[in-house]
C-alpha cells in the first residue's frame, strides 16, 4: 500500500471519528441542562475551553451562548476543529483514495457530509437540537460499521482502526476532563444527586450508561475513572482503544506483539503498559486533570510518530515504488520486550 493511501485512509477515520465525538461534546451539555435547567447559560463555555481556541471564539463571537457554540463547534468552516470542517476533510481524504475504499463507504461519508452541509443552512432551532447530535452520532457510526463490512481487513482497514481508535481514546478523555475539571459547580455537590446527574451525563455521552450500571450498580467518581479509562472490554474507553490500536499497529508492520521494531510501536507499547499497570486510586491522587492531560501528550506522541514512520516523504532509489514496507525501512530493527 503507498504511503498516501495510508495516510488518507488513516484521517478520514480520525476526522469522522473527531466529528462523532463533537457531536458527544454537544450531548453532554444537553443532556446536563435537560437535568440542571437552572446552570444552562454556565455550561456552554467550557466547550470552548476545552478546544484551546478561545480566542479566535472570543474574536468570532464574542459571548459562548449555546447559538454561539453550536454555531463554532458545529457549523464554522473557517474554523478547522469544527464538525463540518472534520467531514469535509473526511470526505476529501476519501475521495482521493476512492479506489481503496467500496463505494459504499463512499457514499454514506458523502451522505453524511451533505446532511450536516444541509443543516448549517437551515434555522438555528432546527439543529440546536439533541435529535440533531443524536444524527450525526448515527452516521458516524453507519459509517464505521459499513466500512468495517466492506473493507478487507489487511493492511487499509488496520490503518482506519488505528486512526479511528487513538481519536476516540484522546476524545473519551476530553469528556471525562470536561466533567471532572470544569463542569462541576461546586466541591460542595461531589457525591451529591447534582453529581450524579452529571456522572450519568457523561456516561450516556459515550454509550455506555447502561454498560457501567449493570457492572458497578452506583456511581462513584472512583468507578467511573476505572470505566472510561482502563476497562479492557468497554469499546469507548482509553484503555481498550489503546490495546486495540496496538493490535493494528503491528498487524500493519507484521512485528509480534510485545515487541517494537519502529518509534510508532514503541511509543504506543509503552503506553499500553502504563495503562495495564495503572490504578485509580493513584489516577485520583495524581490528580485526574493532570493524568489526562499526560495521556493526552503521549497520544500526541504516538500519532506524531506514526506519520514520521508511515507517511512521511524520504528520498528512495524510485519514486514510483515507496511503499509502507520502504517506510518502515531505516527504523531501528532491536525488537525489545516491553
Amino acid at each position: 500500500m503507498l504511503s498516501r493511501v495510508a495516510d488518507s485512509i488513516y484521517w478520514m477515520s480520525r476526522y469522522v471519528e473527531r466529528a462523532e465525538n463533537l457531536a458527544r461534546f454537544v450531548d453532554v451539555t444537553f443532556n446536563l441542562i435537560l437535568d440542571q435547567p437552572n446552570m444552562a447559560a454556565s455550561q456552554w463555555e467550557p466547550l470552548v475551553s476545552i478546544t484551546g481556541d478561545e480566542e479566535y471564539f472570543s474574536k468570532e463571537y464574542g459571548q459562548a451562548t449555546q447559538d454561539n457554540v453550536i454555531q463554532f463547534l458545529v457549523f464554522d468552516t473557517k474554523y478547522s476543529g469544527s464538525i463540518i470542517s472534520c467531514l469535509s476533510q473526511a470526505r476529501e481524504n476519501a475521495r482521493t483514495v476512492r479506489e481503496a475504499i467500496s463505494s459504499e463507504a463512499w457514499e454514506q461519508i458523502n451522505s453524511f457530509y451533505h446532511k450536516v452541509r444541509t443543516a448549517s443552512v437551515v434555522s438555528t432551532s432546527s439543529h440546536s437540537t439533541p435529535e440533531f447530535f443524536d444524527t450525526v452520532r448515527e452516521q458516524s457510526q453507519l459509517f464505521n460499521g459499513i466500512l468495517d463490512a466492506t473493507l478487507s481487513q489487511a493492511s487499509g482497514w488496520h490503518f482506519s482502526n488505528l486512526g479511528r481508535l487513538l481519536e476516540r481514546a484522546d476524545k473519551t478523555s476530553r469528556i471525562l476532563d470536561v466533567k471532572y475539571y470544569t463542569l462541576l459547580p461546586r466541591v460542595n455537590d461531589v457525591g451529591t444527586t447534582v453529581d450524579d446527574l452529571q456522572w450519568s451525563s457523561v456516561l450516556r455521552s459515550v454509550s455506555g450508561f447502561e454498560t457501567f450500571r449493570k457492572q458497578f450498580h452506583t456511581i462513584t467518581v472512583h468507578r467511573v475513572v476505572e470505566f472510561l479509562v482502563l476497562d479492557r472490554y468497554f469499546p469507548r474507553s482509553v484503555q481498550f482503544c489503546v490495546d486495540r490500536a496496538d493490535d493494528s499497529l503491528h498487524a500493519i508492520s507484521g512485528s509480534p506483539l510485545n515487541t517494537y521494531q519502529n518509534p510508532a510501536e514503541q511509543r504506543l507499547g509503552r503506553l499500553k503498559a502504563e495503562l495495564a499497570y495503572a490504578d485509580v486510586q493513584s489516577i485520583v491522587n495524581q490528580g485526574l486533570h493532570e493524568f489526562i492531560d499526560d495521556l493526552q501528550i503521549k497520544l500526541n506522541d504516538v500519532a506524531s510518530a506514526i506519520s514520521n514512520t508511515f507517511f512521511a516523504l524520504r528520498p528512495v532509489a524510485n519514486s514510483q515504488s515507496q511503499t509502507l514496507s520502504t517506510m518502515v525501512q531505516g527504523q531501528t530493527q532491536s525488537q525489545t520486550r516491553m
